[in-house]
């Protein structure tokens, strides 16, 4: 039996129709009793629809405070708290929202900072 090597396979899958693909994988599966869901991904040509089916996650965030609420002096505690601010940079940062209070952060980081500046009566957005 004479081997194929990659490249000669590939041809010979290019210059299939659809359907006789379909049925080859079919027969694949069968004979070595394995499920070739990702060979059919890699032997189909790459375009923009293969790109759209994975979407990157997202893995930085920035939390954005939007308004301080009724009670701004808990709000500029808490932003102390999160950040190394000092008194008059946080009363600033609160006094000038919608500004970032944190930027680059992870997903459980921004939560946790959300729910902290939420709990102090602030509105919040994470980017």
């Amino acid at each position: 039996m004479v081997a194929l090597t990659q490249d000669e396979l590939l041809a010979e899958f290019e210059g299939m129709t659809l359907i006789q693909l379909s049925e080859f994988v079919k027969a694949f599966e069968e004979k070595f009793d394995v499920t070739a869901a990702a060979a059919v991904a890699v032997a189909g040509p790459a375009g923009p629809a293969a790109a759209a089916e994975a979407p990157e996650e997202k893995d930085e965030f920035d939390v954005v405070l939007t308004g301080a609420g009724d009670k701004k002096i808990q709000v500029i505690k808490v932003v102390r708290e999160l950040t190394s601010l000092g008194l008059k940079e946080a009363k600033d940062l609160v006094d000038g929202a919608p500004k970032p209070v944190l930027e680059k952060v992870n997903k459980e980081a921004a939560d946790k900072a959300k729910e902290s500046l939420e709990g102090a009566g602030a509105s919040v957005e994470v980017k």
